[in-house]
């Protein structure tokens, strides 16, 4: 079995330079790479610690103090690609928004295909230190331009995912999206995260989210009440089976305990980023 591999040789540190939603890949890039150095981590990411060490950028001056949160999506999203791809071998996993996320060295079982598919200069970057391969294949494109999908192996299934894309979208943009995947491709699964109306709003508003005072994070004109997903996904298409919001794992900390229990509640569950997990009939 043959996994995915990068040359590790340590390299001088590279500068880039990003805006927009672009540069909220390095946003998640950090706080991956943060929490995969720590000895109680709640993911292994050493590929995402090469990276962030290769670049030249002062993380913390513009988003902060490391946070976990990136981390334990990652980490969901992981758990469920990975129960998928036991049942689909040989499938392809389609990473829509993939910038310089490392799921494919996390998961790889010799077998899968990778499909990430970004804006030109997020590839770009990312084939500095990434390179496509036979089974990984990069697509220069916005997900909104369905063109990625010829790109797409779907003999042994399918299984799309968008780690913090979505919310950058107009609604409509969202459905129209999410309608052609499900009708290109019978029987595909779907994750990904959404974030609650107020956080879209804030966002959008005159003050924006200002995360730092050196970065203030692009408008995200999606958002939408989890409890309302499921019926808004059945309603888009009536080829969606399934619909799970899949619940926050244990970590580490007081807050760890807690917040998944009370996430359950609807006040606190109708305040934080979902993730949903999809399936669709073939």
């Amino acid at each position: 079995m043959t996994l995915l591999t990068t040359p590790t040789a340590p390299t001088p540190p590279r500068r880039v330079h990003l805006t927009g939603v672009p540069e909220t890949m390095l946003w998640t890039l950090h706080n991956r790479a943060s929490e995969a150095k720590r000895p109680d981590r709640v993911l292994d990411d050493p590929h995402a610690v090469r990276i962030a060490e290769a670049i030249a950028y002062d993380y913390e001056r513009s988003f902060g103090p490391p946070e976990i949160f990136h981390a334990i999506r990652a980490k969901l999203f992981d758990d469920v690609v990975r129960t998928w791809m036991c049942a689909h071998r040989g499938g392809t996993v389609v990473n829509l928004g993939d910038g310089l996320e490392t799921q494919a060295f996390r998961l790889d079982d010799g077998q899968v295909r990778w499909v990430s598919v970004d804006l030109p200069q997020a590839i770009a970057l990312r084939e500095r230190f990434i390179q496509p391969s036979s089974r990984r294949r990069h697509v220069a494109a916005s997900a909104l331009d369905t063109s990625w999908m010829n790109e797409v192996e779907a003999s042994q299934g399918v299984f799309v995912t968008a780690q913090g894309l979505l919310m950058y979208f107009e609604e409509e943009q969202v459905r129209a999206l999410l309608v052609a995947i499900i009708e290109r491709f019978p029987g595909v699964e779907l994750m990904f995260d959404a974030i609650p109306p107020w956080l879209s709003r804030k966002t959008r508003s005159a003050a924006g989210w200002q995360k730092t005072k050196h970065y203030r994070t692009p408008p995200m004109p999606w958002g939408i009440q989890p409890e309302a997903i499921e019926a808004t996904l059945c309603r888009w298409s009536p080829r969606v089976t399934s619909v799970e919001l899949v619940p926050l794992p244990t970590f580490r900390g007081v807050a760890g305990h807690i917040l998944p229990l009370v996430s359950r509640l609807p006040l606190v569950r109708n305040a934080i980023p979902t993730a949903v997990h999809v399936k669709t009939a073939r």
